[in-house]
């Protein structure tokens, strides 16, 4: 398709979405970066400016390479992805994993860039396998085929990730054709894995009171992993330690208020009392500074972003194109919908950040050239084909 063809057929409001949730990006940043730096308190918002152009550049490759060129290149694709998670197991140790690798001017973060790789590469596959996704042998497949890297994140140990990955899949599947009934007993399977985790956690702790000194069963989790699932039970069982985060973002956001105390004017957040709060904690900074009014204009953004994205699935030309928006979609939504509620409470404390808000190079340019691959499905949508071949 000529470029000029492609241009005309622009989204301008998701484009326009986009740029709200960036601008307003750069106004928390520049608050949350006061009592980072002090002495320059403009460092991270510079530095997340740098790492927007390069991300605009790695958008622009993206949209314009045609989506349907994957289908040749996916195992390649795959392959290198499996190859950058296998090595940065090697790579030396930081914050208690090994997640990532240092290239002097950034720290790479395979599992980032692995998101959209395996979702073009899953795509692909689930493409091919169209008419008889449902048959045993191609149903395994498919699961081992997102499973496989899934494990790798969960060695580095990443378990948001990893969940991440597996949400990504489900969805997948589903607009892919997989049977409810098989779907039904995924999700069954998933609950009863979740109600075991916490059932042996209330044992051990005497009904999360402390941290367990033995579990009745052993858990495929990192002791500090179920310190955080106990914790978000009951935070106050060590308010100076595992549960401090957890408190003072809560702390945060309830001094906001409807209004919020004001650009830079946040006691918990101008005063460090809330950690990383730059990072995985930006949106306690929004709920703080711009109160209950300005988090609900952030949330009304991502929903009606996500919401565009879900129609632009909708019209795809082809089922590959929706396969891979949805991928998307499902990702953005789960990474919104743990990073919000870990700030509020309702879910675990994790690392995932909070996409195109919290600062960070790798996240920042891996969620471009997701939304890039959006675009360029949508760019290239003609009479809706919406599940058909």
């Amino acid at each position: 398709m000529p470029i000029k063809k492609v241009l005309r057929n622009v989204d301008w409001v998701f484009v326009g979405l986009i740029a709200a949730i960036l601008i307003f990006n750069f106004i928390v940043l520049k608050s949350a970066s006061m009592s980072v730096y002090p002495n320059n308190p403009d460092y991270i918002v510079k530095r997340q400016f740098l790492w927007l152009l390069v991300s605009l550049v790695a958008m622009g490759c993206v949209i314009f390479l045609d989506y349907h060129i994957w289908p040749k290149l996916s195992p390649i694709l795959y392959g290198g992805t499996l190859l950058l998670l296998i090595v940065v197991l090697f790579a030396p140790e930081k914050k208690g994993a090994h997640r990532w690798i240092d290239l002097g001017f950034m720290d790479f973060q395979p599992s980032e860039f692995a998101k959209l790789a395996i979702i073009i590469a899953f795509a692909c596959l689930l493409f091919n396998y169209r008419h008889s996704l449902n048959k045993g042998l191609h149903l395994l497949i498919s699961f081992a085929f997102v499973l496989f890297p899934m494990g790798l994140i969960l060695i580095e140990p990443d378990l948001g990730t990893a969940l991440c990955f597996f949400v990504i899949m489900l969805a997948m599947l589903w607009v892919g054709g997989i049977k409810p009934k098989t779907m039904l007993i995924i999700l069954g399977i998933l609950l009863l894995a979740i109600a075991l985790v916490f059932g042996v956690l209330f044992i051990a702790t005497d009904g999360f009171q402390h941290t367990p000194e033995e579990l009745p069963i052993p858990l495929p989790l990192e002791g500090y992993q179920l310190t955080r699932l106990i914790i978000f039970i009951n935070p106050q069982m060590d308010p100076l330690g595992a549960g401090y985060h957890m408190i003072q973002s809560q702390v945060a956001i309830g001094s906001g208020g409807i209004w919020g105390k004001g650009f830079g004017q946040g006691s918990q957040v101008q005063g460090d009392f809330l950690p990383e709060h730059h990072t995985d904690f930006i949106f306690s900074v929004v709920g703080e500074e711009f109160g209950f009014v300005g988090s609900v204009f952030i949330i009304c953004l991502y929903f009606a972003m996500l919401a565009r994205a879900v129609y632009i699935a909708y019209k795809a030309k082809d089922l590959l194109g929706a396969l891979m928006v949805t991928g998307i979609v499902a990702m953005f939504t789960f990474q919104i919908f743990i990073n919000i509620g870990m700030t509020i409470g309702i879910m675990p404390i994790t690392g995932i950040p909070l996409p195109l808000l919290s600062y960070g190079g790798s996240a920042m340019l891996s969620n471009m050239m997701c939304l890039g691959m959006v675009m360029n499905v949508s760019m290239r949508s003609g009479q809706r084909m919406f599940g058909q071949n």
